[in-house]
């Protein structure tokens, strides 16, 4: 992930034991915040529910320099595991509590699906939507897959021996890689898929070459594709993305499939209304706040933005569709 020059700041950033990381900002720049009486002198808590280096854990950790100003002290941990459906299993517990807020998005909809699990987004408060994210299928620097063309050739012969990193059951990269074997005619339930619980895990598969393709989020990959470690085939986007701007989507190439992988934040079922407007008003001011306008610009996320009942809407749509995609390709 790339981070803007170091600037001198009031802050203090403290790296806890545990990994976690809490910034704090005086109290005095806090007064007139949103949240101030929401929080009081309690902390603000992201949870990451998956390892570091992936987009969730990316988002909380570009969300707490963003909020500095307004929230104070905020910590970010995280929690791995089945497509973060083990950490949103922990977060229902926080049921009331104004202070805890969850990442989530597409890929948590896919797993709580796919993994069969006991709680859902249902039982949680939506408060926005942030960002988009296109995924990039990429391979190794040398791989024999030097196209699109290629490893379409590769999927219809023998899908099978196509093996493909990527994360979660049931996630973003799932589905998108069941819509490419289905948009070329191969059987989806042939796919042979290795999922990953971060990035970090994610990413040094793909540089080992242990998989055939790797498939993730344009801004997880996009430094070792600069750099020349790996080499991209296609985004999934309707359009190219701007960090890869030479990288052509699948629709240019003929395959008629595009996703985008959406990412969000919920606190827990039971809040008042009253703490959920607080929250909310200060997530969306954060989202116009030059320090969020800046990250969106360096790691190639789409604004997203969305609110309210709107965002409730939302999900409740993408519970519906996540569902029915992952019936007709065989992964849920």
């Amino acid at each position: 992930m790339r981070h803007s020059p170091t600037k001198v700041i009031p802050w203090v950033v403290a790296v806890l034991l545990t990994g976690a990381v809490v910034a704090t900002a005086p109290a005095e720049q806090r007064q007139g915040s949103p949240v101030a009486q929401v929080l009081g002198d309690r902390q603000l808590r992201l949870m990451a529910p998956a390892a570091p280096g992936g987009g969730w854990d990316q988002t909380a950790r570009e969300m707490q320099s963003s909020l500095q100003d307004s929230v104070g002290r905020t910590e970010v941990y995280n929690v791995t595991g089945a497509g973060g459906t083990i950490g949103l299993s922990q977060f229902v517990r926080y049921q009331g509590d104004p202070a805890q807020l969850l990442v989530t998005g597409l890929i948590m909809v896919g797993a709580v699906k796919a993994n069969d699990s006991p709680v859902s987004l249902d039982d949680t408060t939506p408060l926005i939507r942030l960002t988009t994210d296109a995924e990039v299928i990429a391979v190794p620097k040398d791989s024999p897959i030097r196209s699109l063309q290629d490893l379409t050739a590769r999927v219809q012969g023998d899908l099978r021996s196509v093996s493909i990193a990527g994360g979660s059951a049931g996630g973003a990269e799932h589905i998108l890689a069941g819509l490419l074997a289905q948009a070329v005619g191969a059987d989806p339930a042939q796919l042979s898929y290795v999922a990953h619980s971060g990035g970090g895990e994610l990413l040094s598969t793909a540089l080992s070459g242990r998989a055939t393709i790797a498939i993730s989020g344009v801004s997880e990959l996009e430094p070792q594709i600069t750099s020349g470690q790996m080499r991209a085939l296609a985004v999934s986007s309707a359009q190219r993305a701007p960090t890869l701007p030479d990288v052509p989507t699948l629709k240019e190439r003929g395959l008629d499939v595009e996703l985008d992988n959406w990412r969000g934040i919920v606190a827990p079922k039971g809040i008042s209304a009253e703490q959920e407007r607080a929250l909310e008003q200060a997530l969306l001011e954060m989202t116009r706040s030059p320090k969020w306008r800046e990250t969106l610009a360096e790691e190639g996320w789409g604004d997203a933005t969305l609110g309210g009942p709107e965002f409730e809407t939302f999900l409740r749509a993408e519970q519906d569709r996540v569902s029915d995609v992952l019936g007709k390709i065989g992964l849920g």
